[in-house]
């Protein structure tokens, strides 16, 4: 039988606390991706209505960058824990 062979996160002093700040800075980076998403889709509406078509464009990749952070972010803990779990089957 293969023993199981994955991170000991025991054997890290304080791994609780770099877990709740790990937890933390990601909550922050989707609550700044969301605000992003809302300010750039404002202004992106507002400036195209407006005539103001450099600032629509502008606008326009903020949304898409802010979308993308959004989505890296949120699916960064879901990749790490995916990579534990495959580690731990190897």
């Amino acid at each position: 039988m293969l023993p199981l062979v994955g991170p000991d996160f025991g054997a890290v002093g304080g791994s609780s606390q770099l877990r709740a700040i790990v937890g933390a800075l990601l909550t922050y980076g989707l609550i700044i991706s969301v605000l992003m998403v809302v300010t750039c889709g404002a202004t992106w509406a507002i400036s195209s209505s407006n005539g103001s078509w450099h600032a629509a464009s502008k606008a326009k990749t903020g949304l898409f960058v802010a979308l993308g952070g959004a989505a890296l972010t949120g699916a960064a803990l879901a990749w790490a824990n995916w990579l534990l779990d495959v580690g731990a089957q190897l």
